[in-house]
């Protein structure tokens, strides 16, 4: 394998951003393919294979946790988990696709543009596990079947209730420029998280440039992934965070934790995950039950349940305590926007903030 670090900009010059207004685009639509129970037959042709490799931009103990849960319905079949920030996976698997090595099974990614290259280079596989196609809305499947949101969170704004007053808390974006938060904040990075590279798109969209320029001079403390914002204001490192995950906060505050989640009055970037099966995958039939498995109403549960991820899937309950989807004002990205502005936002954030 070369050494070479494939950027989305490399694949930007095979394959063009495409415009769509939807959660997933539509480039080059075929017929989307018939909906798939999981089978005897299936099961047994997996075990023969008895491996999966799972990359994935989830919290390694999300990703472990769902290994673990399928290998134990499914004894037999081992799950190789492959974690790392959505960026890193994204030029890991143009790297080794580049390089004709099929390692790649399944693939989730915190970055829905992803999906648009994958999509566009045929590397996907149509596949249309039963329960998404009975629960899911349509605008969180691929039309082609290619992918589907396997779950979703908010990128939003949160405190230190040990340092900060609720009365005094910020309420907005608008409300972090408040002087008083100079040196108190803390953010993460788009170059590493395909989550904050969504809710930067978002915030230079809605917002505009010149409010980042002016959340820049907050000395804001600047992490890597949108989990680690919540960890800094749970250690009392910053008092606030500027964005990072809401279900870090809402469970450390199940917990007991001095935390507290803060949608913003302007709204919360929504960010969804993706998951799809690759067309040269080396375990196709496990892959095919591994992702029949994650969209299950069972697993979809236990991400709500347990580590208070979103779910589109029609049957899965919220949590009591937990606020509804339908109760929040979500600010949707279009993926193909995110994609063709990606390298430019990337450029400009590391000379605003410096790194």
């Amino acid at each position: 394998m070369q050494d070479r670090k494939w950027s989305r900009r490399d694949w930007l010059k095979v394959t063009a951003a495409t415009a769509a207004g939807m959660v997933f685009a539509e480039p080059l639509r075929a017929a989307a393919p018939p909906a798939e129970a999981v089978t005897p037959e299936l099961i047994a042709a997996a075990k023969k294979e008895g491996k999966i490799s799972f990359y994935s931009a989830l919290e390694l103990n999300t990703a472990e946790r769902l290994a673990r849960d399928f290998e134990q319905k499914y004894p037999g079949i081992s799950v190789r988990v492959e974690r790392s920030g959505a960026e890193r996976i994204f030029q890991r698997i143009a790297q080794e696709q580049g390089s004709g090595i099929n390692a790649v099974d399944v693939a989730n990614s915190t970055d829905p543009a992803h999906y648009l290259d994958w999509k566009k280079n045929d590397w996907l596989a149509a596949y249309l596990p039963e329960e998404v196609a009975k629960h899911f809305p349509p605008d969180q499947v691929d039309p082609d079947g290619t992918s589907a949101t396997s779950c979703a969170w908010f990128e939003v704004i949160g405190y230190n209730t040990e340092q900060v007053k609720r009365e005094e808390a910020p309420k907005s974006y608008a409300d972090l420029l408040d002087p008083k938060w100079r040196g108190k904040i803390v953010k993460g990075h788009p170059g590493y998280s395909g989550a904050i590279m969504t809710a930067t798109f978002v915030l230079a969209r809605d917002l505009g440039w010149p409010y980042l320029e002016k959340l820049a001079q907050q000395r804001v403390m600047q992490v890597q992934s949108a989990a680690d914002p919540p960890k800094k204001i749970l250690l009392g490192e910053r008092a606030v965070m500027a964005d990072g995950n809401d279900y870090n906060l809402v469970l450390a505050k199940d917990q007991g934790k001095p935390v507290e989640v803060v949608y913003p009055t302007e709204g919360a970037p929504l960010i969804i995950v993706p998951s799809g099966i690759f067309k040269n995958a080396p375990n196709p039939n496990a892959a095919r039950l591994f992702q029949s498995y994650f969209f299950s109403a069972e697993t979809q549960q236990l991400l709500a349940d347990e580590f208070a991820h979103r779910s589109f899937h029609g049957k899965v309950k919220e949590k009591a305590g937990h606020v509804p989807l339908d109760k929040l004002k979500m600010l949707k990205a279009d993926p193909a926007q995110v994609q063709a502005q990606s390298e430019e936002i990337k450029a400009r954030y590391a000379k605003l903030f410096r790194v």
